[in-house]
C-alpha cells in the first residue's frame, strides 16, 4: 500500500499512478489523500468515514475537521470498492459543501418574490396547502419528485410518507433520468432489480465490455481498477460501444461506433454471430433459462450484414467483436448512459443479459452484468420504493406484496395505491401541465436544467396553480420557480447510509454541522409527518422515528425476507467494517459477492418483483401472462423487434444530437460548479463535432456555433474531435446560475431534448434527435473543453498530447 498526498495535478491526471495486478489477484491499495492548502494530517482533528456522493461507484473515504470545518479527504484502503483510491470528484468536490451561497434559511414567495421565513411559517403554508389539497381534489394532486443524491433512510421515510400516509402514487426520483432502465432490464430479466454482478468480477474477467458506458469519465476509480488489470499480467481485452473515442476507446481491443439509436440492432447483430457460431452453453440455458427460441427467432433476421446497414458499423467489426464476446471464457459486461438514455432503452439492455444467459456467464468470478447507475444513492430509490418501485422489490400487481407490505406499516392495503403502475416524472410533468397535479415537493434535483425540452419544463413548473416545494442546499433554477424553499443539510452534515451500483451500503457520518438554518432532508419528512399528524392503524403515528439509526432498523424490517435484504446489518457493523454487500443477513453476516450463482433468480410468479412488460409498446402483462411465459421462476430471454428512431435527421436538421455527463462535472453544477479545481477544469459548455462535419459548415475549433432542434437552440464554443461522423455531443451540465447572462443565448443542452421516453422504463431519451448546427462568430483559441477525456481535440499536424485540461491546473 502507497499513501500520498494529491496535488491538484490530478485534474491533468484522473486516474493516477498505475498499481498492477494479475488475473484473480487482489487489487492493491493505493491512498489517495487531499488537503486544502498547506494543511498537513498533524493538523487535521478529527477524520470522519463516508462515501462519495457525486458518483454512483461508492468511494470510501474519511473527511478531515479542523475547528468545525471541512479540510480535506483521505481515501479508505481497506475498503473493497476503491481500496483508498479517489477520483477528482472525491478529492475537490468536498469544498461545495462550505459554500458561501448556501441556502440557510427557508424562502417564501411573497407579492412574486421569495423571502426568508421561519421554519413554521414555511412548514405551516406547506401543510396547509395539503389539507386542502387532501379535502379537495384527494391525493392524486399531490407529487413528489426526488433525488439520486440523499440517503437511504431519507427515501425509506418519503416512500412511507407518500404512498402509506397521503396515500399518492405520484412519487419518482430524478433517478429516472439515469438508472430507471438499468432496474427495468434487470427486473425484465432476472425477475428482480439487483447487480448479478460485482466489482472484483473486473479482477477475474478475460474479456470487459462496456455497452455505452465511458468508465473512464463517469466511475473513475472504477477505470483505474481497470487500467491496474491493464497492466499487469493476463491482462483482459476490452470491447468498447461508443460514438464518441476516448479513454476507454483507446484501451480498447475492439470500438464499435453505432449511430444514435441503433444500440438494439447492434445487439441483435451480435448475438446473431455468437448463436450462429455455437459459443452458447446449452446446459445452462436448458437448466436455468426460458425464451432461447423466441430470441434466436428474433435475431436470425439480424446477421452481421444487416447489423451494419442499420448501424452503420462495418459487418466486419460486428463479426469481430462478436468473436471476442463468444470466446471469453469469464465475460464481464457493463451498460450505462449510451444505452439508457437512447432509443429502445431497455430493450438493446436486456440484449447486454441475454448475452450472459445463453453464454451462461454469471454468478462465478469474471462473469457477471453491472446494469451501472449514474448516481451515489440511486440504488435506494429503487430498493426504497422512492421511485417506481414498491420498498423491498415488491411487486405493485401483486395482491400479496401490496398487503404484506401493509403489514409491515400497519395501514390498510387500500391506502397504498397499486391500482396501476407508480407514476414517473414525465408523466407527472403532464398531469401538472393539465391542471390536475396541483402541489409537487421537488427535493435534491434540479429539473429546470435536468429534464429535457426546458422550455415546456419551466412553463410547467412556474404556472401559479401548482404550488411548489423545494428542497436543496443552494439555489438553483428550480428553486426560483417555488412557491416554498427549503433549505437542506448536505453529505457530510448529517448520518445515513447509501447503496452503490454493485450493492455496497456505506455508511456516512456527521462531520460539520449544517449552515444557520438548515436541516437534514430526513428531519424535514419527519416534521411535515408530524404537523400532517399520520397514522397508521393503530392511530399511532406512522413516521414515529427521531433519527435516522430508527429509520434505518424500520428499513431492516421492511427488507427482511426480500431480495435487497439488510437485516444483518448495522450501523456498528458498517462503521467496524466499512462497505458491506446486501442481501447480508444471519445467515450471509458478511454480505453477498454475486447474485444468482446457482440460477436461483427471483422470478417466480409469487415472488417477482413485475410480470415485465412488452419492450415494445410497454404494456404491462398481468400474472397469468408472466405464468405461461416463465412458469418455472428461471431468468427470461426477453425480446424486441428492432424499430428506426422516429425523429431522424434530414436536409434541415442533418446530425444526430447526443448528450451526457463528463469527467469533472455532475449533473447539473449544483456542487461541482462551486468547487475552483473542478470548475476551471471545465468551466463552461461546449459542442464537440467530427472534423468533416466541422469542415462541411465551415467551423474550426473554438468557434462559437448554434446547435438548433425542434425545439431550442443552444450556443457554445467548438470542440472538434474524433467523434462519430454525423453526430454532435453536448455536455449537459451547464444550465444558468452562474452565468446569467447566458439564458439569452441558452447553453443548458436539455433545450435541445424531446420530450419522449423509453416505452418500458420510462426513462427520457437524451441521445435521440435531429439537430442543425452553424457558425456564429470566428473565435481565437480552442473550446474550454477537458483535453483529458473523450473531449480532447481531434490530433492534427501540430496537436501535442499533454495531457492538461484546456483551462485547468496542469
Amino acid at each position: 500500500m502507497t499513501t500520498e498526498r494529491v496535488p491538484a495535478g490530478r485534474i491533468a491526471d484522473p486516474w493516477g499512478r498505475r498499481t498492477p495486478f494479475g488475473r484473480g489477484g487482489s487489487w492493491p491499495a493505493r491512498v489517495d489523500h487531499h488537503l486544502a492548502g498547506d494543511a498537513g494530517s498533524n493538523d487535521v482533528d478529527r477524520w470522519v468515514q463516508t462515501a462519495s456522493n457525486l458518483h454512483s461507484n461508492g468511494d470510501a473515504m474519511e473527511l478531515a475537521v479542523r475547528n468545525g470545518r471541512l479540510v480535506g479527504v483521505r481515501g479508505m484502503a481497506r475498503d473493497r470498492v476503491n481500496r483508498g483510491r479517489l477520483d477528482p470528484k472525491d478529492l475537490y468536490g468536498w469544498q461545495a459543501i462550505g459554500s458561501p451561497d448556501r441556502l440557510t434559511s427557508p424562502l417564501i414567495r411573497k407579492d412574486g418574490s421569495l423571502r426568508e421565513a421561519d421554519w413554521d411559517s414555511a412548514m405551516t403554508r406547506v401543510t396547509e396547502r395539503t389539507h386542502a389539497l387532501l379535502d379537495g381534489p384527494g391525493p392524486s394532486s399531490i407529487g413528489f419528485y426526488t433525488s439520486g443524491q440523499l440517503f437511504l433512510e431519507e427515501y425509506y421515510a418519503l416512500a412511507v410518507l407518500a404512498r402509506g400516509g397521503l396515500g399518492t402514487k405520484h412519487l419518482d426520483g430524478n433517478t429516472r433520468l439515469c438508472t430507471a432502465t438499468a432496474g427495468e432490464a434487470l427486473k425484465e430479466s432476472f425477475g428482480c432489480d439487483g447487480q448479478p454482478g460485482s466489482y472484483t468480477d473486473i479482477d477475474h474477467a478475460d474479456t470487459i465490455a462496456l455497452f455505452g458506458h465511458n468508465m473512464a469519465e463517469t466511475q473513475g476509480v472504477l477505470w483505474s481498477r481497470v487500467l491496474d488489470r491493464l497492466a499487469g499480467p493476463e491482462p483482459p481485452v476490452l470491447l468498447c460501444v461508443d460514438p464518441r473515442p476516448g479513454p476507454v476507446s483507446d484501451a480498447a481491443t475492439v470500438h464499435l461506433q453505432p449511430k444514435p439509436g441503433t444500440n438494439l440492432a447492434l445487439m441483435n447483430g451480435l448475438l446473431h454471430e455468437v448463436i450462429a457460431n455455437g459459443c452458447i452453453d446449452q446446459s445452462y440455458i436448458e437448466a436455468h433459462v426460458a425464451g432461447f427460441d423466441r430470441l434466436e427467432q428474433q435475431v436470425t433476421l439480424f446477421p452481421a450484414e444487416a447489423a451494419a446497414a442499420a448501424t452503420g458499423v462495418p459487418a466486419e467489426q460486428i463479426r469481430t467483436a462478436a468473436r471476442l464476446l463468444g470466446q471469453a471464457e469469464r465475460l464481464l459486461s457493463t451498460v450505462l448512459q449510451g444505452f439508457y438514455q437512447s432509443h429502445q432503452a431497455t430493450a438493446a439492455a436486456v440484449q447486454v443479459n441475454n448475452l450472459h444467459l445463453i453464454r451462461g456467464m454469471l454468478g462465478r468470478p469474471g462473469c457477471g452484468v453491472l446494469q451501472m447507475n449514474g448516481q451515489p444513492t440511486a440504488q435506494n430509490t429503487r430498493e426504497c420504493g422512492a421511485d417506481g418501485d414498491l420498498p423491498g422489490f415488491r411487486n405493485w400487481a401483486n395482491p400479496r406484496h401490496v398487503e404484506e407490505l401493509a403489514r409491515v406499516w400497519n395501514v390498510p392495503a387500500d391506502r397504498i395505491p397499486h391500482d396501476g403502475p407508480p407514476t414517473h416524472v414525465m408523466q407527472m410533468i403532464r398531469l401538472a401541465e393539465e391542471g390536475s397535479l396541483r402541489m409537487l415537493w421537488i427535493s435534491g434535483t434540479n429539473p429546470a436544467v435536468s429534464l429535457p425540452e426546458l422550455e415546456r419544463v419551466r412553463a410547467v413548473l412556474g404556472q401559479e396553480r401548482l404550488f411548489l416545494v423545494v428542497q436543496d442546499l443552494f439555489p438553483t433554477e428550480t428553486t426560483e420557480l417555488a412557491d416554498v424553499v427549503l433549505p437542506a443539510a448536505g453529505w457530510g452534515e448529517k448520518n445515513g447510509t447509501f447503496t452503490n451500483a454493485d450493492r455496497t451500503v456505506h455508511l456516512s457520518l456527521q462531520a460539520v454541522e449544517p449552515p444557520g438554518e438548515a436541516r437534514p432532508d430526513l428531519d424535514v419528512f419527519l416534521d411535515f409527518a408530524r404537523r400532517m399528524d399520520l397514522r397508521d392503524g393503530s392511530d399511532a403515528p406512522l413516521l414515529p422515528w427521531h433519527g435516522p439509526e430508527e429509520v434505518f432498523e424500520a428499513w431492516k424490517a421492511c427488507s427482511r425476507g426480500r431480495p435487497c435484504d439488510y437485516s444483518g446489518l448495522s450501523y456498528a457493523l458498517l462503521r467496524e467494517r466499512g462497505g458491506i454487500q446486501w442481501p447480508c443477513t444471519s445467515g450471509h453476516p458478511d454480505g453477498t459477492e454475486r447474485l444468482y450463482t446457482r440460477g436461483d433468480f427471483r422470478s417466480r410468479p409469487e415472488d417477482c418483483e413485475t410480470y415485465g412488460r412488452d419492450l415494445l409498446t410497454g404494456n404491462p402483462l398481468d400474472e397469468e401472462a408472466y405464468r405461461s411465459l416463465n412458469p418455472d421462476g428461471k431468468a427470461v430471454l426477453r425480446t424486441a423487434p428492432y424499430v428506426p428512431p422516429p425523429e431522424q435527421p434530414d436536409a434541415e436538421y442533418p446530425l444526430w444530437l447526443i448528450t451526457g455527463r463528463t469527467l469533472y462535472q455532475f449533473h447539473t453544477r449544483t456542487r461541482t460548479g462551486r468547487v475552483p479545481e473542478l470548475r476551471s477544469a471545465a468551466p463552461d459548455m461546449w459542442i464537440e463535432l467530427s472534423e468533416p462535419d466541422a469542415a462541411e459548415a465551415g467551423i474550426g475549433e473554438g468557434d462559437l456555433a448554434e446547435v438548433a432542434t425542434r425545439r431550442g437552440t443552444v450556443r457554445a464554443r467548438v470542440r472538434i474531435t474524433g467523434i462519430r461522423e454525423g453526430v454532435v455531443f453536448l455536455p449537459f451540465h451547464y444550465g444558468y446560475w452562474d452565468a446569467p447572462e447566458a439564458a439569452g443565448h441558452h447553453r443548458a443542452a436539455n433545450e435541445l431534448t424531446p420530450t419522449s421516453w423509453d416505452p418500458a422504463s420510462k426513462q427520457p431519451l437524451f441521445k435521440t434527435g435531429a439537430a442543425r448546427i452553424t457558425l456564429v462568430a470566428r473565435t481565437s483559441g480552442p473550446a474550454s473543453a477537458p483535453t483529458t477525456t473523450a473531449s480532447r481535440p481531434e490530433p492534427g499536424p501540430d496537436a501535442k498530447d499533454d495531457h492538461t485540461t484546456a483551462t485547468g491546473p496542469s
